[in-house]
């Protein structure tokens, strides 16, 4: 068979060059030694998860720390799945997370000197190597159907055979070059196929970086490398653009386990040197009393854009996950919690090597942590950006007055105070928090654990007796004035002795006016949220409490 001509006429690109071209025009880099080079490749979907970042994460410490560099490339061949803006997508949800490139698709100021980092755009050196293999006949044309590939399948599955096109199923493996040239001829559509030198029976050590030395079966399936329309499968492309754009290490996640084998035997028969990899493990959640991975379908907290919705505080999400990326990150964290992350030394040694155990509520307890070390003016500013974009109308309006926001903000933060408070877990719920400061978002349900006329009556009564002058002191005596009045105890010690004597203690009063004031029964300081409320705002929602009642 003239393998030559057979593939030119397969791979009919005049636009390829010589193996040796590529070698030049991506030279081995310039680094020092021991610097590694990784990178973030997804595919644009739309949608970028948490499984992404898990990953970027350790690809990004790891490179930079070594002194290496990582580069995002857009593993766009399958366009039945790309979806318009999902590279923007991508590039602004790990951008809110703070995941460094130093080059890649879309970024910009790098020299990017190994682009294209789009992989439709890197055809022809695609078509340059599946040009050698054919040439070495270690790649042939297969013209089966859609249905005729089915069909294998289904017997495979009779016969309880593994799955898949290889040895005596691969149909197309054996053609003549008359058959061949009459599949041509007559106009049928053809893939290209991966001529496999592996046998199923052959087992090989291979060492990963973070699972250690683990046994994997030679690859004996003849995959696809080229697909009908010229555009390579995922699993040859990886292979030359990680050669060509000099990847050391790859880290991904252990669902790619089960490609190893393909992708060692396409390195080995493309010649080159493979980078190393690492298969860290899937993120898992507890469902009920058992463990199961987290679900694109079930879990809305799998996807990046659900953090930024919710507004978790970036550093706090990142936080998190080097808690489950390296095992001693806790402590560490521990010890420096306002000490920056990059400070921290990741070691892929430390990554775990099972499923690692996806809580939200151990997140959010990270993120309030985050938030109370904010100032009331980034917080301002944090808060402003979560509600430009995510925000509704009403909520936008919170940020008109500066200085009324802040104070609300340093009261709800604890700012000044003994402790810190800690009731803001997100922006969106911090935005909720403080929703009854502003009169387009206060609503009320007057919730009171007392009866109407009990409430109305003491309402009144310290209506009349308040003076938005009144320092704290002064206010609280009126309280209690208007408690003992009514019955209801100012001596804690006497009502602790004896609760059946009163109604209720002053602390209940407090509440009846918590409520009137908030719509609500736990808040920070009454007195100090009076005094931001201001003296006409105070008193018409005395007045539209009393009216309610």
């Amino acid at each position: 068979m003239d393998w030559n001509k057979l593939a030119d006429v397969l791979v009919p690109d005049e636009n390829v060059k010589p193996l040796d071209y590529y070698e030049t025009l991506y030279p081995e880099r310039d680094l020092p030694k021991g610097a590694q080079v990784t990178r973030l490749a997804p595919s644009p979907t739309g949608f970028i998860h948490l499984g992404n970042l898990f990953v970027a994460i350790a690809n990004e410490r790891i490179a930079h720390q070594s002194g290496g560099l990582m580069y995002l490339r857009i593993e766009d061949t399958d366009l039945k799945r790309k979806v318009d803006g999902a590279v923007d997508a991508v590039k602004n949800a790990l951008k809110y997370f703070d995941i460094r490139f130093d080059e890649g698709a879309e970024i910009e100021g790098a020299e990017n000197k190994y682009g294209p980092y789009y992989q439709r755009e890197r055809a022809e050196i695609y078509h340059a190597y599946a040009k050698d293999l054919i040439r070495r006949g270690l790649a042939y044309p297969c013209f089966c159907t859609e249905e005729e590939l089915s069909a294998l399948r289904e017997k495979q599955t009779a016969e309880k055979k593994i799955t898949g096109y290889y040895g005596e199923y691969a149909a197309c493996r054996n053609l003549t070059e008359e058959q061949i040239y009459e599949n041509l001829k007559a106009g049928k559509p053809y893939v290209i196929r991966l001529r496999s030198q592996g046998n199923a029976e052959n087992k090989l050590p291979f060492h990963d970086e973070i699972k250690g030395d683990i046994t994997v079966t030679e690859n004996d399936q003849d995959v696809v490398i080229l697909k009908s329309d010229g555009i390579p499968t995922y699993h040859f492309a990886h292979a030359i653009d990680d050669h060509f754009m000099r990847t050391t290490l790859v880290i991904r996640g252990e669902e790619w386990l089960a490609s190893l084998p393909i992708h060692i035997e396409l390195f080995d028969v493309l010649g080159f040197r493979r980078p190393k990899y690492g298969h860290n493990c899937s993120l898992q959640k507890m469902d009920g009393e058992t463990r199961r991975k987290l679900s694109k379908r079930k879990d809305p907290e799998l996807g990046l854009e659900f953090y930024r919705q919710e507004g978790y505080n970036a550093r706090a999400v990142k936080v998190y996950m080097l808690t489950l990326l390296n095992s001693n990150f806790e402590e560490w964290y521990m010890k420096n919690p306002d000490g920056k992350l990059e400070d921290f030394k990741f070691s892929i040694n430390k990554m775990g090597k099972s499923g690692a155990l996806f809580d939200l509520n151990k997140l959010s307890d990270i993120s309030k942590n985050e938030l109370a070390k904010l100032s009331a003016e980034e917080m301002f500013d944090v808060l402003q950006d979560w509600a430009n974009e995510f925000g509704t109308d009403a909520q936008k309006t919170y940020f008109a007055d500066k200085d009324y926001m802040l104070k609300v903000l340093t009261l709800c933060m604890g700012i000044g105070g003994k402790k810190r408070r800690k009731d803001f877990t997100t922006s969106k719920q911090a935005m909720e928090f403080i929703a009854y400061f502003f009169d387009n978002t206060f609503a009320p349900e007057y919730a009171y654990r007392f009866d109407n006329a009990t409430v109305k009556k003491i309402l009144q009564e310290f209506k009349a007796t308040y003076a938005y002058e009144d320092d704290m002191p002064t206010w609280f005596d009126k309280v209690k004035a208007v408690a003992a009045a009514n019955g209801f105890a100012t001596d804690m010690k006497a009502y602790k002795a004896d609760p059946t004597a009163y109604p209720g203690n002053v602390s209940d009063v407090a509440e009846m006016l918590r409520i009137a004031m908030t719509g609500l029964a736990n808040t920070p300081d009454l007195w100090t949220i009076m005094q931001i409320l201001g003296n006409e705002r105070t008193l018409a929602r005395l007045d539209k409490a009393i009216e309610n009642l």
